[in-house]
């Protein structure tokens, strides 16, 4: 009767446990912000590598119209895989923690839009085509910045 008892309260015990993990994982570590936006709260090397990210799907996306507007598809691939699927292995882990799901659900899209660019620049050749998904991969960066802001917290 004592192990029942035991064994039950283990039980319940690792289900608050992996509870408050899940919900950690979801929600984040965010607070609303004075613009309206929620604040996502992270430590300077987080904030860091998460602007660095931003930056090179800024740059990746530039690259991707200038090559695309010259016809360059093998660019347009280079360019689209930097920013695609591959490129999470340099995301901090860290950070998964911290970030809302539905901010990692924009970021694994955009990152899957990117890798469907350069599938897309490979198989198609074709401008216009790349361009197009370009923007739609655009509308993750637009709503994402929208919804979000980088609070760096104190060490």
């Amino acid at each position: 009767m004592k192990n029942c008892k035991l064994s039950w309260s283990l039980v319940i015990v690792l289900s608050v446990v992996v509870a408050l993990f899940a919900y950690k994982f979801t929600v984040g570590e965010v607070q609303p912000s004075e613009d309206g936006r929620q604040a996502i709260l992270l430590s300077k090397d987080e904030r860091n590598a998460l602007l660095l990210e931003m930056r090179n799907w800024l740059q990746n996306s530039q690259a991707i119209l200038a090559a695309a507007s010259e016809k360059d598809f093998d660019t347009v691939i280079k360019s689209a895989k930097a920013s695609g699927m591959a490129a999470e292995a340099d995301t901090p882990g860290s950070l998964f923690r911290k970030i809302p799901v539905e901010m990692k659900a924009l970021g694994f899209g955009t990152r899957k839009k990117f890798d469907d660019i350069a599938a897309d620049a490979a198989e198609f050749k074709d401008s216009n085509r790349i361009v197009s998904k370009l923007s739609v991969a655009m509308n993750n960066c637009v709503a994402c910045h929208a919804t979000y802001r980088f609070v760096e917290t104190a060490p």
